[in-house]
């Protein structure tokens, strides 16, 4: 077992310092290019893109994204965590350099995309590292650190952009694109010290090894009664996994015992979610949308533009610390309904720019973007990312990931493709298109996705395996942690496999 950092504590803490630093490269790939746009050296560069190039320009890193999940999908579970994460860093290198030397839009194109891909391997293995290396109790809250991290990057891509504007010449864009590299360096360097994922290496035959990172994760011995049953418990996942038929390529689409087919959907749902209520108009355009639909000068744009920012950081403090409090349905729905009321505040106070006051109206919009990256960053932010690895099964856990994730980056490409051409075009009407899909989020989170919060990831299968309404089953089972501290046998497994099934006091 490889290990530069000790064993209990300093060990989680090298494991989440990793996925960190991994996801504000992440968000610093998101937000660089926000400020690059409006660059007259890049623009000059380019040769003055109109809306639709500066779409396909921004956008095909999305695409980019889309076949890093594919390559994932793959390779991945081959491969294992560590590798495909060292795999994702040397990608994302390429990519930077390709765009940082770039003359031509073709030029630009294929390092945005080589980027992409890299970004695509990244983000559909790091979350799912991160859940596989931890108690299902602290699960939520330092994945969503991950995802406050992005917010990290995303700020300090923003700032990093705008000072650089001072600057002039190529090296004000160059620069910044270049920076990635550093964060990917920090990664790799990071990631020769980490341990394998135990449930990976239970699940290709490694048993000994398994044993011996979860005994230095949790800094325990192989006979304690903690590491025993943890053991038990991903053991006993694997063996109700593999009795339902796994062996054909197409396994994780099928609707089995264990309702493999349904979570992979129920995943890439969750992430159409993150990316469809219009949180890239905000990431990506924002100066944009504050000097064409606002009126606003470009250096207030870019300023304002850059606190909004913040705002979406700020955000994400709340599940940072709560989100296994809060719960996952709850903080979708809630959120949901908050981002639908900001989009549709939005639409109607722009719709009055051309009325008397109208300076005024489009003044008062900008709240609502505050808003909408606050309440973006507490709730639709930072569940995606956490429940897409904890609601799949084992044997699925790398292919459906990669193509829940993949949703996120397919969505992501259209809404940052389209952005630039409808509020060109539509004006104010393009936020009643983002209202109305946060509105539909709130029926569809409550009718068909069980809370996961506070279960082993093994236990998830429970929910499904059980029949009947997953929803309802998870609302079962959450009653009996309350009432037992565990979760009661129901006869689907053996009795001698009792222990498999105790989860975590809440």
């Amino acid at each position: 077992m490889r290990s530069w950092y000790g064993r209990g504590k300093s060990l989680q803490v090298a494991v989440t310092a990793c996925c960190l630093v991994a996801f504000i490269l992440f968000g610093y790939d998101q937000g660089v290019f926000s400020g690059i746009v409006n660059n007259e050296d890049w623009v000059e560069q380019f040769n003055h893109p109109n809306d639709s190039e500066e779409g396909i320009i921004v956008s095909c890193y999305n695409l980019g994204c889309l076949l890093g999940c594919l390559i994932n999908f793959f390779i991945g579970e081959y491969l294992g965590r560590r590798k495909t994460i060292w795999l994702a860093m040397g990608v994302v290198i390429v990519g930077a350099v390709l765009q940082a030397s770039a003359f031509t839009v073709p030029h630009l194109i294929i390092g945005r995309l080589v980027t992409g891909a890299g970004t695509g391997l990244k983000t559909s293995t790091v979350p799912m590292y991160q859940a596989e290396m931890c108690e299902g109790k602290t699960r939520g809250r330092l994945i969503s650190s991950e995802v406050l991290f992005t917010a990290v990057g995303i700020v300090v891509a923003y700032w990093f952009d705008f000072g650089m504007s001072f600057v002039g010449g190529p090296i004000a864009w160059r620069l910044p694109i270049a920076m990635q590299i550093i964060f990917a360096v920090f990664v790799i360097v990071l990631v020769f010290g980490l341990p394998e994922s135990p449930r990976w290496l239970m699940n290709h035959g490694q048993e000994q090894e398994a044993m011996d990172v979860l005994c230095a994760v949790y800094d325990r011995q192989p006979e304690d009664e903690y590491i025993v049953t943890e053991r038990r418990a991903i053991l006993s996942a694997i063996e109700l996994e593999d009795s339902v038929n796994k062996k054909s390529f197409w396994k994780i689409f099928r609707n089995d015992e264990i309702k493999t087919g349904q979570r992979v959907l129920l995943a890439w749902g969750m992430q159409l979610m993150n990316q469809v209520g219009g949180i890239n108009l905000v990431v990506y355009f924002v100066p944009t949308v504050l000097k064409n639909n606002v009126g606003m000068s470009s250096q207030l744009s870019q300023i304002l533009g850059g606190c909004i920012q913040i705002m979406f950081m700020l955000g994400s403090l709340l599940p940072a610390f709560m989100l296994d409090r809060m719960g996952r349905r709850r903080t979708m729905m809630i959120g949901s309904l908050g981002l639908g009321i900001c989009m549709m505040m939005v639409a109607a106070l722009l719709s009055q720019v051309d009325k008397p006051n109208g300076t005024s109206y489009a003044s008062a919009s900008v709240s609502f973007f505050f808003l909408f990256m606050l309440i973006h960053g507490m709730s639709i932010n930072s569940v995606p990312w956490v429940y897409v690895p904890e609601i799949l099964p084992l044997e699925a856990r790398t292919k459906g990931t990669a193509i829940g994730i993949s949703s996120n980056w397919l969505w992501n490409f259209v809404v940052v493709m389209i952005t630039p051409v409808i509020i060109n075009r539509l004006q104010w009407k393009a936020y009643l298109i983002f209202m109305i899909t946060n509105f539909l989020f709130v029926p569809v989170v409550y009718f068909f996705y069980p809370e996961t919060s506070n279960l082993r990831l093994e236990d998830i299968d429970l929910i499904f395996s059980r029949g009947g309404d997953p929803v309802k089953q998870a609302r079962l089972m959450a009653a009996e942690i309350k009432a037992h501290g565990y979760i009661q046998n129901d006869g689907l497994i053996g009795e001698k496999e009792i222990e498999s099934v105790n989860v975590e006091h809440v």
